[in-house]
């Protein structure tokens, strides 16, 4: 994720998707508040299974239409409006309920346990929900502190007031942290967040103009994986003879490096003036970002029979290596279509490793939206037609601003976004 995708992207609209998932879920658990007092345990399961599909199915409509429909995120809760619902209150009461039924279960004798298979299942559930039953008995012990506090506040002695004060901004601070820390626990983890990704960028509508911030949007992206410590592999790389770049392709591998990054995925405009415009008008061009999860050997496998693998010399620069040998690789996938170039190493056998890596990933996708949707394929809804109006994020230099579109955000320091690491703590 980019820097400004570690403000926006990450933080904000992830948790646009949690506060709508859980507005979702409310709704349905209100349905049930009214007759749950003799609801038993596995009723409550029955309602956590249908929360988790409606969850899914929010997010694939999420992932075809962020594009599209930037306005999604209107008339979502904060969280601390989502803390006053009763349905949620009530779902955690449930959950802390299921909890120390679970807990009995395993702890039953021999003769009286199940079957192997509910106990496994019981002690994965467990495991699941010991940090949300961790987090929200933290989260109530520091609202009892912070009552507390209240008291002191009335104290005649001015110094215990003072300190009394300190304390109570500590435990909103910590409130505020533990109540997003429980919606982090609430909200399913998707398959694929643990998956290493590769990154796509190509420029788009605006020429010379276009290619420029192309290649800045790619450096930064390289940065921020240096920030996060993650392998950042080059795998394509094509300049422009005029300046910027046309098109990049690069492996990232790292903890949590997808989940990070998966919002990124979509068109960007950039809008300022060129050093080469002489008259100073404003351009407006636009890049745009492919995300694709990256699949181990292991999950997914190709049949060497249907790949068509083609060498020839690499073009660019690189000396008389680049023209005395057929070191450049090009792999078509004969079923799909699906073609993957790599030209950056002078071993045709790296080159070749590496095209594999690229076209892998790709297939993985295409895969990955068959199961999901036969309509839509992940690149072609992140890339879109590349034009302005399907832009996901726009970066503002005149006015030093940059506005995620899709949740209605503006941020500012445009320069600082794209440049200074310490932004990315933010």
């Amino acid at each position: 994720m980019s820097l400004i995708g570690m403000v926006l992207c990450k933080a904000t609209i992830r948790q646009s998707i949690r506060l709508n998932y859980l507005q979702t879920r409310g709704c349905f658990l209100d349905r049930f508040t009214a007759c749950s007092s003799g609801m038993s345990r596995s009723d409550c399961m029955g309602i956590g299974r249908t929360i988790n599909s409606l969850y899914r199915m929010d997010l694939q409509i999420r992932r075809a239409l962020h594009v599209t429909q930037p306005g999604m995120s209107t008339n979502l809760l904060s969280v601390e409006e989502l803390f006053r619902k009763k349905s949620l209150q009530h779902y955690l009461k449930e959950v802390a309920i299921e909890y120390r039924d679970l807990l009995n279960t395993v702890n039953l004798p021999g003769k009286e346990q199940a079957l192997e298979e509910d106990v496994k299942f019981t002690r994965t559930r467990v495991a699941h929900l010991v940090p949300l039953i961790e987090s929200v008995k933290d989260l109530e012990l520091k609202q009892k502190e912070y009552e507390e506090t209240g008291t002191l506040l009335k104290d005649e002695d001015p110094d215990i007031r003072e300190l009394a004060e300190m304390d109570r901004r500590a435990c909103q601070e910590a409130i505020r942290e533990l109540r997003q820390k429980i919606l982090s626990h609430l909200v399913p983890v998707e398959e694929l967040d643990e998956s290493d990704l590769v990154l796509e960028v190509c420029a788009g509508v605006g020429g010379q103009e276009a290619m420029l911030f192309t290649a800045e949007l790619f450096e930064m992206y390289q940065n921020f994986a240096a920030f996060q410590g993650w392998l950042f592999d080059i795998l394509e790389y094509m300049p422009s003879e005029i300046g910027g770049l046309r098109h990049a392709t690069a492996s990232i591998s790292g903890p949590q490096s997808y989940m990070k990054m998966k919002f990124e995925g979509g068109v960007h405009r950039v809008q300022r003036v060129p050093k080469t415009e002489k008259q100073g008008r404003m351009h407006t061009s636009t890049m745009t970002v492919a995300v694709l999860p990256q699949p181990t050997e292991i999950t997914f496998t190709i049949n060497p029979k249907d790949l068509r693998i083609e060498t020839k010399r690499a073009s660019g620069a690189g000396g008389q290596h680049v023209n005395t040998t057929d070191s450049a690789v090009r792999i078509l996938h004969i079923p799909t279509g699906v073609v993957s170039e790599c030209q950056q190493e002078r071993s045709q056998l790296r080159n070749k490793e590496k095209a594999m890596q690229v076209l892998r990933a790709k297939l993985y996708s295409l895969r990955l939206e068959e199961e999901t949707s036969k309509r839509y394929q992940a690149r072609k809804i992140q890339i879109g037609t590349k034009g302005r109006s399907e832009k996901i994020r726009t970066y503002n230099f005149s006015q030093d601003r940059i506005t995620d579109h899709r949740i209605g955000k503006t941020l500012h320091d445009v320069k600082g976004f794209l440049l200074e690491k310490t932004n990315w703590r933010k």
